[in-house]
């Protein structure tokens, strides 16, 4: 994880860089509406960064179709752009996604993806930005 003065950003700093829905999201662990934002169906290449902080999360490369209405990704850019927490609110047990960087809630990683890692990272698109000239768009393994 690199080291940043995110972590540091105060609350107010937040509330003036983020739209009302955005902060609600990133820094209230909220949820948009399922087929609602706009990058659930895209399938634009690029990279998505946090829509908070910049930080490259996810390859469009390994994002697919998981049918939930959220935009899906069986694998993270590196092993710390996206870090995971346990989540037990709303009576459930889940596993939360964070931006390494910011700690800007993504949404929520499932077991029930595609090979080859059998994860689904469902995400709301408003933690999301698209960066459709990021070379970093490129598969996995590079190609």
């Amino acid at each position: 994880m690199s080291e940043t003065n995110e972590n540091k950003v105060s609350d107010v700093e937040w509330r003036q860089r983020l739209t009302d829905e955005q902060y609600r999201v990133l820094r209230q662990k909220g949820t948009e509406r399922a087929f609602t934002g706009e990058y659930w169906d895209t399938k634009s290449a690029g990279v998505y960064r946090c829509a908070a902080c910049g930080e490259p999360l996810f390859s469009s490369a390994t994002k697919f179709d998981s049918g939930s209405g959220w935009p899906s990704f069986w694998q993270p850019l590196g092993s710390d752009s996206v870090v995971t927490r346990v989540d037990l609110s709303h009576g459930m047990r889940r596993t939360e996604a964070e931006c390494g960087r910011c700690g800007g809630h993504l949404g929520h990683v499932f077991s029930d993806g595609p090979e080859p890692t059998g994860e689904r990272y469902c995400l709301n698109s408003v933690a999301l930005a698209l960066d459709p000239d990021d070379s970093g768009g490129r598969g996995a393994d590079g190609e």
